[in-house]
């Protein structure tokens, strides 16, 4: 069990004897009757059970549904009841919901609202971005729009405002190795983390819960003991160091697609479409990676990249190429009490280009995602990595095309000849997202997409024009 503070609504709450796995939702709505947070998808989905969560880094949406309470620990939790000001003053957000008539049903306003209302705090006005990971199916999106747009430049109310500090409260502990396995752990240091994981190897790591949150919520899984990493700050780090971008496994998708926008921007480009604002807040590439999904959108950028992935067992450190980490479906290359402590790529590849196709543009599973990073020195092809997603049961290589362009002259008709052999690499599944066959043209096509690209033809579905 756990022992949890944190500020409700500006109240301070301190709880113990906390299952580990208890969400906020359950929490709000059970424990705390502040029902106006919305149990929807409880999956992270619909956003319906969106709340503002503030720490000394700053203002996130999250969503409640498969946010467990540890990880709160420290932090400051506002809910659509703890909106409006001290005498019952409407957020601006608020008033401009219900000028704008930004509300039919109800059911997804405050989600909508707390979203709004975080952006605004952080004077984010891309609001097609914020408000991506919210789902509205009576009102419609255009009056929702408008009342945020009519409250960009009004000022932050002074509730709000005021920094975030909470001295009184402690960022937890694990107790050391020889603590009881069935506590909740809260790692202070990569060095605590390693020391605990090593007498505990059955544990589960949590990082940002966007995936082990469903193991909770929709298979009712026990998952103690439990590690929660949000405090480990030591691994949500950036660095520039001898030409390479060393990156913390603790680091936010958010985080580092705002970092990599200078340098890998069609990567950047690609996770804008990695699920939601509020799962990019909460998830981190070192979940990504370790969770092993066929289907994650990390990976197969960073295999083009060239990425060496840092794993930590003990005071041990190993290295090995990315592609090596996946081995099977679901299976990896780590050993018992060993977890992924970053991974290291180059600040520089110019040819680098990221595909994702999905059925919707925002907040959905690829079918296909395809990275391209191709070398060409006098007209012809020195260098080739090409990674797919979602067409095998691990993030993989086309090794096979990648061999065919090598050599090759720079042309239309040798990248065809080359993405014809994407059938020698990959077996795709069919499955509700795809049909095998469509995955396979997919991927032939994204190579040819892919040679347009890099010669300067508008391929971006948001450029190219009917």
């Amino acid at each position: 069990m756990a022992e949890v503070a944190f500020l409700l609504n500006g109240t301070p709450v301190a709880l113990r004897d906390v299952s580990p796995t208890r969400t906020l939702l359950d929490y709000l709505r059970d424990d705390a009757g502040l029902r106006g947070t919305k149990e929807g998808c409880n999956e992270g989905d619909c956003g319906a059970c969106t709340v503002m969560v503030q720490d000394r880094n700053g203002a996130r949406a999250l969503n409640a549904c498969i946010l467990f309470l540890a990880q709160l620990q420290g932090k400051s939790v506002r809910t659509i009841e703890g909106l409006a000001g001290p005498d019952g003053q409407l957020h601006p957000v608020q008033q401009a919901m219900i000028d704008h008539h930004g509300s039919q049903c109800g059911f997804c306003t405050p989600g909508f609202v707390t979203a709004m209302a975080t952006a605004h705090l952080n004077g984010d006005s891309d609001h097609d971005t914020t408000l991506a990971g919210n789902l509205c199916r009576c009102t419609g999106y255009a009056p929702i729009l408008r009342a945020a747009r009519a409250v960009e430049t009004a000022p932050v109310p002074d509730w709000l405002s005021a920094p975030f500090t909470l001295p009184q409260i402690s960022s937890g502990e694990c107790g050391g190795a020889d603590s009881p396995p069935g506590d909740a752990c809260h790692p202070a240091t990569s060095d605590d983390l390693a020391d605990w994981f090593l007498a505990h190897p059955e544990a589960t790591l949590v990082a940002g819960a966007t995936d082990v949150g469903l193991w909770v919520t929709k298979q009712l899984r026990d998952l103690s003991p439990v590690a929660f990493l949000n405090g480990v700050t030591d691994l949500q780090h950036i660095e520039r160091q001898g030409g390479a971008l060393h990156i913390g496994a603790g680091v936010t998708i958010e985080t580092l697609r705002k970092a990599l926008i200078p340098y890998h921007p069609s990567f950047a480009a690609m996770l804008r479409r990695f699920a939601s604002t509020q799962i990019r807040n909460a998830a981190t590439i070192g979940g990504n990676i370790a969770n092993g999904s066929p289907i994650g959108d990390g990976p197969p950028a960073l295999i083009a990249l060239g990425a060496t992935l840092h794993l930590r067992r003990g005071a041990e450190m190993r290295h090995l190429p990315l592609e090596d980490f996946f081995v099977d479906y679901r299976r990896q290359d780590r050993r018992p009490g060993e977890f992924v402590a970053g991974l290291s790529i180059p600040e520089s590849a110019p040819a680098l280009r990221c595909y994702k196709i999905s059925k919707r543009f925002d907040q959905d599973i690829s079918a296909v995602c395809g990275c391209f990073n191709v070398t060409v020195a006098d007209g012809r092809v020195t260098a080739a990595r090409i990674a797919f997603g979602g067409m095998a049961g691990i993030p993989k290589r086309a090794r096979a095309v990648e061999q065919a362009l090598l050599g090759q002259p720079w042309t239309l008709a040798a990248v065809r000849a080359a993405a014809g052999r994407m059938a020698q690499d990959f077996t795709p599944l069919t499955d509700m997202r795809a049909t095998a066959a469509y995955r396979l043209t997919a991927a032939e096509n994204l190579a040819v997409r892919y040679f347009h690209d890099l010669s300067g033809a508008p391929v971006d579905v948001l450029e190219v024009q009917p």
